[in-house]
């Protein structure tokens, strides 16, 4: 979500969002906090990020019983210009950057001035670690 979202950003010439709404079950069960450290969201004041609940189906009614809302969605939908992420250079880094935990590149002052930062962990490793490890399988026995 978060690449697709800096890509959005990226396409119209910003640099942040002011407000979140999140869809679905996701968005009305998840932490925003822990979305933000997880990288799945963009920096954004806590209290403009909300669930918009069943989005879809609500969408599906308003066009299904509401004619005006109908064909004002019809209008709307023949100007969605469609981004392909894969064909996109800066999605692959926005997507690496945001596995990171806290985000490799973005500092999220907003979110990281009301609650602690996670410590940044090294990505080095041991003298072990270029080295892969098998596991063993479980051999049945037979009796």
């Amino acid at each position: 979500m978060y690449a697709g979202v800096r890509l959005l950003l990226d396409r119209a010439g910003l640099q942040t969002v002011d407000r979140i709404r999140l869809a679905g079950a996701f968005g009305s069960h998840i932490d925003t906090r822990y979305a933000m450290v997880l990288g799945l969201i963009p920096d954004c004041d806590l209290n403009n990020v909300e669930s918009a609940g069943n989005a879809a189906g609500t969408g599906a009614r308003i066009a299904l019983l509401n004619m005006a809302a109908r064909r004002e969605i019809e209008v709307l939908v023949r100007s969605i210009e469609k981004i392909e992420t894969a064909v996109e250079p800066k999605f692959q880094e926005y997507f690496v950057d945001a596995m990171a935990i806290p985000n490799k590149s973005d500092q999220f002052p907003k979110l990281f001035s009301v609650m602690r930062k996670p410590a940044a962990k090294s990505c080095g490793g041991d003298a072990d670690s270029g080295r892969s490890r098998r596991r063993r399988r479980k051999r049945a026995s037979r009796t």
